[in-house]
């Protein structure tokens, strides 16, 4: 075989090639824009220039404390500027970020701390409790920081030093470097672990740089944006945006806890351009004060993802001039990797046809190679009928490097040569994909496959439900069936469970319509996620 004229003398060289990573972002960031604010929390703003020479010293510090290429740094913090600037700082000495569950109980996080090896743990003191009690069942302890925060008065410091003087050690001219290879790893991050101990999700510096990048395509995002943390950024580093928000110079407001009136508030105050949010902070919003929602004079646009919005959240939305973008992801695809991409002609559907239209989850995110629906035993596509259920599948450069210390779940996962998501998934005619229910939710009753997903939507339909969950119900009979968890909302009078039976037994098909609705608030993760692993085991008790 000859040898290509492409190829002779055509080398990779430092002067044609360097590794991506979103490193890159937060230097031009700041040499370009250096004055323009790059972060605002309460009453501090700090500017391009000020954040970057925080991150390089934060980066020296570490590196001087001996922290090595591929060491964990753990995390468990608010979304404060301290964790803003450690997703850059910590990949800077060249360590991997871990971002820790602030809602994980101290056995969990011991689990964690011990798995991913941290070596250092930055904390605040809120969480002070379960961290100490998790600290004490680790032999080999981390360096513990204590990232003090004058706007929280409660708990208490544990740790060896502060994160300000911490950071006084550090050199704000620290000489950083790119990764010799991007295939390097940047972040740990754990699933939920509902079914035995969480599996740590290993990514990559080129992932995180094309997510990074493919955030901006997909939402259609120009330089300068205004973007309110209610995302936690320990959850899949905040879907990337930490990056995003630094390659368009953009400004990051953080908050440290998320309501209703520090949302608006802050959208108000900021002038807020984007923000992201599980389905939960998209009803917190829809169902505020209408004093809250006075005074917004600018579209908002909005990430969710998550399972679907109900189509009448999206309604309510939608007349309060925000813009939602529905997008679906998992830990092991870097946060969102499919979105709902619009198409100008369905502004001319009616309102419930474009809710509708925009609960589907969509389409591969740009820099995703491939996205199918599929048998996940023959591998083989489903048709586009919107009908038939298949698993989706991911293939790209988005896609994890696999699970730390877990060959067995990676082969798993990667069997056939694409990630298994786990998630069941019909594919419409046009392409567009929409999920059924993961594949542990769905009801097996007498033989028929039932959505618990379309249930909950006929469900959110009442005008009295709030929210709403089904899972699974032991039968006799039927095997099992399903079985409603519902908080109503606080004007709406009296209703019982009989009334939202014939409810959904008039909008759907009998046998799938709940045979027992219980009605109290619904238990949730941190990041707005119902847990339903906990609805399964009340159900199998009632």
């Amino acid at each position: 075989m000859s040898i290509s004229q492409y190829s002779t003398d055509l080398d990779k060289n430092a002067a044609n090639y360097s590794p991506l990573s979103p490193l890159t972002f937060i230097e031009r960031a700041a040499s370009v824009y250096p004055e323009r604010c790059a972060v605002i929390y309460n009453d501090t703003r700090r500017s391009w220039c000020e954040t970057y020479r925080r991150c390089c010293r934060l980066a020296s510090a570490l590196q001087l404390h001996g922290v090595a290429t591929d060491d964990t740094v753990a995390l468990m913090l608010p979304n404060v500027p301290a964790m803003y600037e450690a997703h850059f700082a910590i990949p800077m000495a060249g360590a991997v970020i871990h971002g820790l569950n602030i809602r994980l109980d101290p056995d969990a996080i011991a689990f964690q701390l011990k798995h991913g090896g941290a070596r250092v743990l930055l904390t605040d003191p809120e969480y002070s409790a379960t961290v100490g009690a998790a600290l004490k069942q680790l032999d080999d302890k981390p360096l513990v920081i204590d990232v003090d925060d004058p706007a929280f008065k409660d708990g208490e410091q544990i740790g060896d030093v502060e994160y300000e003087d911490f950071l006084a050690a550090g050199d704000a001219e620290f000489a950083w470097e790119l990764p010799h290879d991007e295939w390097q790893a940047i972040a740990l991050g754990y699933t939920s672990g509902t079914t035995g101990n969480p599996k740590g999700v290993v990514t990559h510096h080129r992932g995180a740089y094309l997510n990074a990048v493919s955030n901006i395509l997909a939402w259609n995002m120009v330089t300068h944006p205004v973007y309110l943390w209610t995302l936690p950024m320990f959850h899949c580093n905040g879907w990337c945006f930490p990056w995003t928000i630094a390659a368009l110079n953009g400004t990051s407001i953080c908050l440290r806890s998320v309501s209703d009136v520090s949302i608006f508030d802050a959208i108000k105050r900021n002038g807020v351009t984007h923000m992201c949010g599980a389905p939960i902070v998209l009803n917190l919003m829809a169902n505020a004060s209408e004093e809250l929602k006075r005074g917004i004079d600018n579209r908002v646009s909005i990430m969710t993802a998550a399972s679907a919005p109900p189509p009448t959240v999206l309604e309510a939305m939608a007349r309060l001039n925000f813009n939602v973008t529905h997008t679906y992801g998992l830990t092991e695809v870097y946060g969102p990797a499919v979105v709902c991409s619009w198409h100008e002609d369905w502004n001319q559907l009616p309102m419930s046809e474009q809710a509708e239209l925009k609960a589907r989850q969509g389409v591969r995110y740009p820099m995703l190679e491939q996205l199918i629906v599929a048998n996940p035993e023959t591998l083989e596509p489903v048709p586009n009928d919107g009908e038939t259920i298949g698993e989706i599948m991911f293939r790209g450069n988005i896609v994890m490097k696999g699970y730390l210390k877990n060959a067995d779940a990676s082969r798993s996962a990667f069997a056939g040569g694409y990630f298994h998501s786990g998630d069941l998934a019909v594919c419409h005619p046009d392409g567009y994909v929409e999920i059924k229910d993961r594949s542990k939710d769905v009801i097996i009753s007498g033989g028929e496959n039932i959505s618990s997903i379309e249930v909950e939507a006929t469900l959110y339909r009442h005008p009295a439900v709030l929210e709403a969950a089904v899972v699974a119900m032991p039968d006799e009979k039927w095997g099992e069936t399903p079985c409603a968890f519902v908080d109503l909302r606080t004007d709406a009078g009296a209703i019982n469970e009989q009334e939202l039976i014939d409810f959904c037994r008039d909008n759907m098909a009998h046998f799938k319509a709940p045979r027992k609705v219980v009605f109290e608030p619904l238990p949730k993760t941190s990041t707005g996620k119902i847990r339903k692993f906990e609805l399964r085991e009340r159900a199998r008790q009632l």
